[in-house]
């Protein structure tokens, strides 16, 4: 197994919806909130953190593939492989090629693994893009939003107090992020097609906390491979197709 290549897939995430992925701050400012949103340390700027773009996609790539029937539940790993057919059995090890897993100490799943190679993705945390921000400060707007929420009492209709209320961070929709995402290429391989589904996928089904309540809602624009515009193969994608 050889490295033969070094690809770089960039893009641009822009918020359809207010997104919210926790800093899992538990000390409260005043005039904060109980729940922030994650933020650069040193400029205070919301950021999406590439392990939380990684451990959706993995786990949504996971549920459309058929792989979590027999990993119970638990991330896709080599000792799982011996329990699929030949065709999910070629895009288990796809996956496993993209995210890496964990595997045994015995001499057959240690060959697994070489056969395999290791992971091909490294995701980059998404940075604040600065024109969006420089828009923000020259309309005296803030980077994000503070969101407040009720639980209804189902009787009364009418909304709950005290611990019924949700006081919430978020980055509001029309943010936008700059995303890069780095793919280790071995023998002239092409994963492209599934991290494409992957994009497709988090597009689907949103990003952060509370996708329930209409909050993640993400779009990518401007992908290019390399240099080389992508982004209307990831809009013409059916998932039907590649099921």
């Amino acid at each position: 197994m050889q490295l033969t290549n070094i690809q770089k897939l960039t893009g641009q995430i822009e918020l359809i919806s207010g997104l919210h992925i926790g800093s899992g701050n538990t000390e409260i400012h005043i005039g904060g909130t109980d729940n922030p949103v994650i933020k650069n340390p040193i400029t205070q700027q919301p950021y999406i953190p590439g392990s939380s773009i990684k451990g959706k996609i993995r786990s949504l790539l996971e549920w459309h593939l058929g792989v979590v029937e027999v990993t119970q539940g638990s991330p896709l790993s080599f000792k799982h492989l011996g329990k699929f057919s030949d065709k999910k059995l070629i895009k288990a090890e796809d996956l496993l090629r993209l995210f890496g897993g964990a595997s045994d100490n015995d001499d057959e799943s240690k060959k697994i693994v070489t056969d395999i190679g290791p992971s091909r993705l490294a995701f980059w945390d998404c940075s604040l893009d600065p024109k969006w921000a420089e828009e923000m400060d020259s309309k005296n707007l803030l980077l994000t939003e503070v969101k407040m929420e009720n639980s209804i009492d189902r009787i009364s209709g009418a909304a709950a107090h005290g611990s019924g209320v949700r006081i919430t961070e978020r980055v509001p929709a029309t943010a936008k992020f700059d995303f890069n995402l780095t793919i280790r290429v071995h023998d002239n391989e092409d994963l492209t097609d599934t991290i494409l589904v992957g994009l497709k996928l988090l597009e689907l089904t949103g990003l952060g906390g509370s996708g329930s309540r209409g909050y993640g809602k993400i779009q990518f624009n401007d992908l290019k491979l390399d240099n080389q515009p992508i982004q209307e193969r990831l809009n013409n994608l059916s998932l039907q197709e590649v099921a």
